[in-house]
């Protein structure tokens, strides 16, 4: 007999009675956790279509001087790829601390940056090192949906701390939601991801006093988009703090989402916290150094930057003067709307990318998000908008 028609029997004779074809099988047919079942992965939709704003990235692509030197640097990590990258990454941080410093003012040393795969992997990082069972995150949404998934995926209960009206955070609110939940980790987004909105400095210490008086905790300030921002980093703050941590990344201000590298600036005893639950190895000696070519061109860099803030300012302004409510935004996104007729912000949603436009349906109601792309991008935004708004008048 041969060996294809003796897998076939057994394959057959092993089957389960009562067990779902194959074909229909689901997740929820598996022994996943409980608080999995049910839910969607994280993502935004991947479509072919002439303008794409939905996902923040930098539209500008990286300066060929930048690619030469991101192959050159690649070349020589490629001649040593038999062995295992630089497991602590220490040339990569003392670069980062080195731009940290040099942008923000504020000393940064080497032993107090992190670096993992995107700002996503360092959060994930901080809710296995402070978080996990038994233990509870708290975020002010709508903000930054992966901070509530990763908490889920680490075992973290997750508690969801009202904004107020406005998207701002309310102080009496944060301390009231902080001492009656005294959770292990608090999230603060600045700016915030959907809304664009930055939270001052009185109101982060206001939340870090509260979270150090229930538990204390640990507070992470999520700083994504903070180069494209009005005010400055929060990362002094850390100083004297040691409960405080500042993420970043390098997929927004640096146009390297493709990259996948973020960070954090703390105390270093966060980042040895840190590296008690990273992976062996995590940053490959590719991404390493692409990243170190990329900090060799900040300045090149943030001069893209520059043009951004001027385009998000344009849409602010543009929308404003076509009708629509717009969220003062100090990212390199808008949150605008209110759309509230039939179908609500996913009608409207549709309509744009009917007309070629594909912008973010973050599930705020009545509102929508778009990223400052380039002038010609924006410009046929704005055509879509105008068309969808002289429909929506008829």
């Amino acid at each position: 007999m041969s060996n294809a028609g003796t897998t076939g029997t057994a394959g057959t004779a092993g089957a389960v009675a009562g067990a779902p074809e194959p074909h229909a099988l689901g997740v929820d047919d598996l022994p996943v956790r409980d608080e999995l079942r049910g839910k969607s992965p994280y993502g935004a939709p991947q479509l072919d279509v002439a303008v794409r704003l939905n996902t923040n990235e930098n539209p500008y692509p990286l300066p060929e001087e930048l690619v030469a030197r991101i192959a050159e640097r690649v070349t020589e990590a490629a001649r040593g790829l038999n062995r295992y990258p630089d497991r602590d990454a220490l040339e990569l941080r003392a670069g980062l601390a080195h731009y940290l410093t040099r942008t923000t003012g504020h000393p940064v040393e080497t032993a107090g940056v992190w670096a993992a795969n995107g700002s996503n992997e360092v959060i994930q990082q901080l809710l296995q090192a402070f978080g996990g069972p038994g233990r509870t995150a708290l975020g002010f949404e709508p903000s930054y949906s992966m901070h509530g998934l990763i908490a889920r995926g680490t075992g973290t209960g997750w508690v969801s701390a009202p904004r107020a009206a406005d998207y701002t955070v309310d102080v009496a609110a944060a301390r009231e939601a902080i001492a009656e939940n005294a959770p292990d980790v608090v999230f603060v987004c600045t700016p915030n991801n959907p809304t664009g909105t930055a939270v001052p400095e009185e109101t982060v210490l206001a939340v870090y006093e509260a979270a150090q008086a229930a538990k204390p905790s640990l507070v992470v300030v999520d700083e994504a988009y903070v180069e494209f921002s009005h005010g400055a980093s929060l990362l002094p703050l850390t100083e004297g703090r040691p409960h405080l941590v500042v993420s970043r990344t390098m997929s927004k201000a640096f146009g390297a989402a493709g990259l996948r590298l973020g960070y954090l600036a703390a105390h270093p005893a966060v980042v040895d916290a840190v590296q008690l639950v990273r992976l062996p190895y995590h940053l490959s000696a590719v991404t390493q150094a692409t990243a170190l070519a990329a900090l060799e061109h900040t300045d090149t860099l943030l001069r893209y930057v520059e043009r951004l803030r001027a385009e998000r300012d344009r849409l602010v302004a543009e929308l404003r003067a076509v009708g629509c409510e717009v969220t003062a935004s100090d990212a390199n996104f808008v949150q605008f709307g209110s759309f509230d007729g039939p179908g609500g912000a996913h009608a409207v949603w549709q309509r744009l990318l009917d007309h070629g436009v594909l912008v973010r349906d973050n599930g705020v109601p009545g509102m929508l998000r778009v990223t400052a792309g380039t002038p010609e991008e924006n410009d046929a935004f704005l055509d879509a908008v105008r068309a969808v708004m002289k429909e929506n008048s008829r």
